[in-house]
């Protein structure tokens, strides 16, 4: 099973989560939603989120702080901002802690993806399912 999940606040990381979603056929799925904790076994966590004042948002780390590791076999990260990339390395760090194996090749996207960037999510997402 693959799943997808994410926190935007601005939309930018959610129009990757659904190009991603698109590409793994499954539905992409808030982290602050009742049908975002992982309940199966999953063999590809596809998850993003944002930089937010130099951290992640508090939904995203309790998100993170709440997952069962050992339904997740690997996670694969992405993540958009303005500024900087440093919220691949929380995410990434995060799911660490709880066992979670994570795929070293992330994907980012400056500000708002744009169609190109949209279709490299998708082909980024064909990589790991």
């Amino acid at each position: 099973m693959t799943a997808v999940r994410y926190y935007s606040r601005s939309g930018n990381t959610k129009l990757l989560a659904e190009a991603i979603a698109e590409a793994a056929g499954v539905p992409a799925v808030s982290v602050d939603t009742p049908e975002a904790p992982i309940t199966e076994e999953t063999d590809v966590l596809f998850i993003g989120g944002a930089l937010y004042a130099y951290g992640l948002d508090r939904k995203m780390k309790d998100y993170l702080a709440g997952i069962d590791g050992s339904k997740v076999k690997k996670a694969v990260v992405f993540s958009t901002s303005w500024l900087s990339k440093h919220s691949l390395d929380l995410l990434k760090n995060g799911l660490e802690a709880k066992g979670i194996a994570v795929e070293p090749e992330t994907l980012y996207a400056k500000n708002k993806p744009d169609e190109a960037k949209l279709a490299e999510a998708k082909s980024f997402a064909a990589k790991f399912i």
